[in-house]
């Protein structure tokens, strides 16, 4: 199990950590999208591509063996930061489903496009898992 790192005096942050230790087979999980398992974006609403792609995560971190609180590291790429602001409500809402009070750390960036056209948001992810070897 992945243990939050705090150093000494700082505060604590709000919906991430600084830091996250933990030991185990590393997962590394592609940038994920806001598409279905038939690779099809079915909205482009902002915050409906949000939950498709944080939950294309937590599939693949379960496909290996894994649970949403093994995640250790998140990134998130964004077309329209002010779009991400402005649903950041519904953000934390769909953030508290698929992954509850788990907090690794983040870094969300703001980019110019996607490679898929239609996409807003893509999802990188890293986990670490307990046990090797775990099914595929």
């Amino acid at each position: 199990m992945p243990r939050t790192v705090l150093p000494e005096g700082w505060s604590r942050p709000r919906g991430y950590a600084n830091g996250m230790a933990a030991r185990g087979e590393l997962l590394a999980i592609a940038g994920q999208i806001g598409w279905n398992t038939k690779e099809e974006i079915e909205s482009d609403a902002f915050s409906e591509q949000f939950r498709q792609a944080l939950a294309n995560v937590v599939a693949v971190v379960e496909a290996a063996g894994g649970s949403a609180t093994d995640i250790i590291s998140l990134t998130i790429y964004v077309t329209d930061k002010r779009e991400y602001v402005s649903e950041i409500t519904q953000v934390g809402q769909i953030y508290r489903e698929l992954l509850g009070k788990h907090f690794p750390t983040m870094a969300l960036i703001g980019v110019s496009e996607l490679l898929e056209d239609r996409a807003r948001v893509e999802i990188q992810g890293l986990a670490v898992l307990a046990s090797a070897g775990a099914p595929t």
